[in-house]
């Protein structure tokens, strides 16, 4: 027998170990769980698990492993945005029972767009340092589409639901096949089908969108008389083993859904401020709450043409998304014209403006009362809806939270300890504890000290993999010269420039030297975009070849009459553009 063969079997196998390990290095971590930093440590992952914690100077390193310095950073679980909607892209055409601009952008086109860059917005997520996500009211089309992404092991892990069981269902969205999020019930039979008819496509939970019209008590009774169709859905879902997420933001129809069994409260209440009682109801079933407290302001702020986005939003959402939301100023002067002119009158109304004021202070005082009544709260965007992005909408959301009352570690556990109560991940996710999955992100700044901090990602792991923040997603040129007409649109400074390189000339064409250098454009736009209050910009044409990207633009805003016609020619280079030829 040749001895020589066990002793290379052993060394084999701990070269492999040595390769499979990663140890970062002196690292503060946030303790979610008990609340506090716990500095100079040193987690070891071995795949994709985390196996070790200790003290940085009692871990003995093997020689060869990875290790990643962790010294002045913040290591945090990975986070959960616990309800968004991949069928909703966030921009101005997604939702066209809110907002008909089906003539400009038409719904199937939509569609498709979500449909094909539902891998991008995963990448999105994880670049924001957000490893799980729970869409609460999808398609059959996105069922298919979840699953053919889980064995990618460097995307987010989601959880979804089929199409939303509802109450009411909006004309746009009837026949449209496995594209078709609402599926309409009326009756108990009705009820119990929808929910088998989900089963072949494995949800991970059942959505119920309860919605009842009408007036005070009548709603009220509207509600009570379809109370025997939420319990059967309700209880058909538990009968095969899943969880039911509900949409009800009155008091009695949560109330009646909690009281038939719902687990997953998907928004917060608006009508009134509630009860004690009410608390302890949900306390009581262990319901969790996910408030969603900005995504109505995002729909009133777009339709209002107010909306501002943050230098982090416009520089991290999808640009074609959240760069269609300033089209209304242009669309004024379309087909549409008198909708979007009379929608923009309404939503500015001292009575609509008092309505919004009103509900988000019940909102606010709600969340805080669940909270302090120990209901276990699970952040969540509602993202995809018109105005709230994918991915970069979690921290407005985050701030909203803590606006409410919530301290920052509160809304630290709502981001990730709390949701993994939602199917019962505790045991797994959620914390950094030894025996869970290495899902984490490494942070610059202490997140506890200023939330803004969950930003500044240096590194996101997922399932134990590494990845560099700055790596996870491939910027395209498209993309780049998008960012900037966004940030031109804004008229925000900061996120206008950062797709430009430092050294970028501008030029009129074909070869007249207008600037040099990113700081001289700083000088020249600061003083435009301060002064030029209705600065806009409109791409009527965009030819993309390799690096070279060409806009057919209007602006209008400028300090003459009427809109300007041009072509601007950007090359891209080095992840950044390099050149513009600006063609009069």
């Amino acid at each position: 027998m040749n001895k020589k063969l066990p002793l290379l079997l052993i060394a084999f196998l701990c070269i492999n170990l040595t390769d499979a390990q990663t140890y970062i290095q002196n690292v503060n971590i946030v303790d979610v769980v008990h609340q506090k930093i716990i500095p100079a440590q040193t987690v070891m992952i071995s795949n994709s698990i985390i196996t070790s914690i200790k003290p940085g100077k009692k871990m003995k390193i093997p020689q060869g492993a990875n290790i990643i310095n962790g010294e002045g950073k913040f290591l945090l679980p990975g986070m959960t945005d616990s309800h968004v909607h991949f069928f909703q892209s966030g921009g101005l055409y997604t939702r066209p029972d809110a907002l008909d601009l089906r003539k400009q952008v038409p719904y199937d086109k939509e569609i498709a767009w979500t449909q094909s860059h539902m891998e991008e917005m995963l990448l999105r997520y994880l670049k924001s340092g957000i490893t799980t996500v729970i869409d609460p009211g999808a398609t059959y089309h996105f069922l298919s589409l979840r699953d053919s992404f889980k064995n990618k092991k460097n995307l987010p892990t989601v959880y979804m639901s089929g199409p939303l069981i509802t109450t009411y269902e909006p004309e746009v969205f009837k026949n449209l096949g496995k594209n078709e999020p609402f599926k309409l019930v009326s009756t108990v039979e009705d009820a119990k089908k929808l929910v088998q008819e989900q089963l072949p496509y494995h949800p991970d939970c059942i959505k119920i969108w309860y919605i009842v019209f009408g007036e005070g008590k009548n709603k009220e009774e509207q509600a009570k008389k379809l109370e025997p169709v939420i319990k059967a859905a309700i209880d058909e879902a538990h009968k095969n083993n899943l969880k039911v997420a509900v949409h009800a933001t009155e008091r009695f129809t949560a109330q009646i859904a909690v009281q038939n069994g719902a687990n997953f409260l998907v928004h917060d209440i608006e009508d009134e401020v509630v009860s004690d009682d009410f608390v302890k109801l949900l306390k009581s079933r262990n319901v969790i709450v996910s408030p969603t407290l900005t995504v109505m302001d995002n729909y009133y702020s777009t339709f209002g043409q107010h909306k501002n986005y943050t230098t982090y939003e416009l520089e991290n959402s999808n640009p074609k998304t959240i760069g269609s939301i300033d089209d209304l100023k242009h669309l004024s002067h379309s087909d549409d014209s008198v909708m979007i002119r009379r929608l923009k009158a309404q939503v500015t109304s001292p009575k609509v403006i008092d309505h919004v004021n009103t509900t988000n202070e019940i909102r606010r005082i709600n969340l805080k009362k669940l909270m302090d009544g120990g209901v276990t709260i699970a952040a969540g965007t509602d993202a995809g809806n018109i105005g709230t992005q994918h991915a970069t909408s979690l921290i407005e959301e985050l701030k909203a939270m803590k606006a409410s009352g919530l301290t920052n570690w509160q809304v630290l556990q709502s981001a990730t300890i709390n949701p993994t109560k939602i199917f019962n991940t505790e045991n797994s996710l959620g914390s950094i504890t030894e025996g869970k999955t290495a899902d984490l992100v490494l942070l610059r700044s202490n997140p506890v000290e200023n939330l803004d901090h969950l930003t500044e990602i240096d590194m996101v792991f997922k399932n134990g993999r590494a990845i560099p923040a700055d790596s996870i997603l491939k910027t395209t040129a498209e993309m780049l010269v998008q960012q900037q007409v966004n940030g031109y649109n804004a008229r925000n400074i900061d996120a206008f420039l950062e797709p430009y390189g430092e050294d970028v000339e501008l030029y009129t064409f074909p070869d007249t030297l207008l600037s040099k250098g990113k700081e001289t454009m700083r000088k020249t736009y600061t003083n435009m975009f301060s002064t030029l209050t209705d600065l806009h910009c409109e791409i009527k044409e965009r030819i993309i070849n390799g690096n070279f990207v060409i806009d057919k633009e209007i602006v209008s805003g400028l300090d003459r009459p009427g809109k300007m016609e041009a072509t601007a020619i950007y090359e891209i280079k080095n992840d950044k553009i390099s050149k513009v030829y600006f063609l009069p």
